[in-house]
């Protein structure tokens, strides 16, 4: 699932950077996996229990060793489950991994497609999108609904359907020539994206020098190696 997104326009005194003057500016739209972040806010509560049931009644070096796991292990769950996200605006594109963050112009990206996963092309390189994992449950159910739609007669406005209608911002009216194809929430993702990426591709004839800019999340990788090197020396101390 995707996070709230919010496209309502900015403040004129605002916008974001590289924006065309006198032109409305957009809130970027954020991609995130609700699965991941509800499963990742559960181990948290979870190691942060039995951490803190561990430095409170446990003897010797049980203490030490349970701040030291838990230093090792709670960056290490943030990352992999709350932090992935993928944000885009009219100007570029915004990948944030568990451990680093991938940010490229549109005039520099390639491609953005899916298979197995996700992933985005560019600068001669594919990095994955950890925030769109692809499910292959929830493609098959979404072709199974419009095989059965199709074979019921129908259409994405029916009453009674079982689909949602295309809609334009809050009113439930359709859309002229869209797409009543029921697709997963990870190709629907990855469909805005191109669109996106189509919209603001570098014209024709041009090169894009956009390279893309690869930040590591120290934030992440600093404590979590931390843990690691305290853990194994209290290890090795027995």
């Amino acid at each position: 699932m995707t996070s709230p997104r919010s496209d309502r326009p900015t403040p004129p005194s605002g916008g974001a950077p590289g924006g065309a003057p006198g032109q409305p500016q957009y809130a970027d739209r954020a991609y995130r996996s609700m699965a991941g972040m509800i499963g990742g806010a559960g181990l948290v509560v979870v190691a942060c229990w039995l951490g803190a049931d561990t430095i409170a009644n446990g003897k010797g070096h049980a203490p030490w060793l349970a701040i030291a796991g838990l230093l090792l292990a709670l960056p290490v769950i943030v990352a992999l489950t709350l932090r992935p996200a993928v944000f885009a605006n009219s100007d570029r594109i915004r990948v944030r991994n568990p451990f680093r963050t991938i940010t490229v112009p549109w005039s520099g990206v390639d491609a953005v497609r899916s298979s197995y996963s996700t992933e985005l092309l560019a600068g001669g390189k594919k990095y994955q999108l950890w925030a769109i994992p692809v499910s292959l449950r929830a493609r098959k159910r979404a072709a199974k609904q419009t095989a059965r739609a199709k074979a019921a007669g129908d259409d994405a406005f029916t009453p009674g359907s079982g689909r949602r209608p295309t809609t334009v911002g809050r009113n439930l009216r359709p859309v002229p020539g869209a797409d009543p194809t029921v697709r997963a929430w990870s190709d629907q993702a990855l469909s805005e994206l191109r669109e996106l990426a189509e919209r603001h591709e570098a014209p024709a004839g041009t090169e894009a020098s956009d390279a893309p800019v690869v930040r590591w999340c120290w934030e992440v990788l600093a404590p979590a190696a931390a843990g690691a090197i305290v853990l194994i020396v209290l290890l090795s101390i027995g």
